[in-house]
């Protein structure tokens, strides 16, 4: 039986060889709705267990806390120790930090905790490496600090990116302004208070029967995709 990374890994494949037009944009909110379900049960497996970030979440102090996420041996350490004062252990090997290593700043009278975070690694969104612990991590602050080395690609930044938004973090994001609510009969009810580029009646029933959703009104008050649609339904977005 295919594991979880097997599906999403064939979901994906799938996904980058169906053309995008109006003919496969059912087809296509499916597969992001199906990616969606599984990339949350790799994040929060059945079962329960600890909190995915557990063994590396400090307690949370002050006004605001930011997080400094990068690949490994990027600055991060260096970082906190010139901003806060703090040693956090730095070599020329990677991954020095191997836990979350706290610090704090005053700003205009604000307290400002600040997190270094151990190194993540592409594929981290998927389980590699401790990935899903630092990210989890991650989910908890007020913003979030990327740090790059000056010396590779800017390709990097995006792998970044991407990596949080595999976990549910949305960078620089406004959430979705649709409102969405379940009811016991009636069908799908959708109200449009703009016009949609991306979705209709049938795109939004198809994502929703995805997650056994026949009865519930939604209404798009902005120019929503497929993607935004999924977040609100899912619930579990950090803005």
């Amino acid at each position: 039986m295919p594991t979880i990374l097997e599906k999403i890994a064939e979901i994906e494949a799938e996904m980058a060889r169906t053309q995008r037009n109006k003919a496969t944009a059912n087809h296509l909110g499916i597969l992001k709705a199906r990616l969606a379900k599984l990339r949350r049960e790799l994040i929060q497996p059945k079962g329960g267990g600890g909190p995915a970030g557990e063994g590396f979440d400090v307690a949370k102090t002050g006004d605001a806390r930011v997080g400094f996420v990068g690949f490994p041996s990027v600055g991060k350490s260096t970082l906190l120790t010139n901003l806060a004062g703090v040693y956090s252990e730095v070599a020329a090997y990677e991954f020095t930090t191997l836990t979350t290593v706290p610090g704090v700043i005053r700003f205009k009278g604000a307290k400002i905790q600040l997190l270094d975070l151990p190194g993540i690694i592409e594929g981290a969104k998927d389980g590699k490496g401790r990935g899903r612990q630092v990210i989890a991590v991650a989910r908890t602050c007020s913003l979030i600090f990327i740090v790059l080395d000056v010396l590779k690609p800017l390709e990097h930044k995006r792998i970044i990116e991407k990596e949080l938004e595999g976990f549910g973090l949305r960078l620089n994001k406004e959430p979705p302004n649709i409102a969405f609510k379940k009811k016991e009969k009636g069908g799908i009810n959708l109200t449009l208070a703009v016009p949609q580029s991306s979705l209709d009646l049938d795109n939004v029933r198809s994502i929703l029967a995805e997650y056994r959703i026949h009865n519930a009104d939604v209404t798009l008050r902005c120019d929503a995709t497929a993607d935004d649609l999924i977040d609100v339904v899912e619930g579990n977005r950090v803005y």
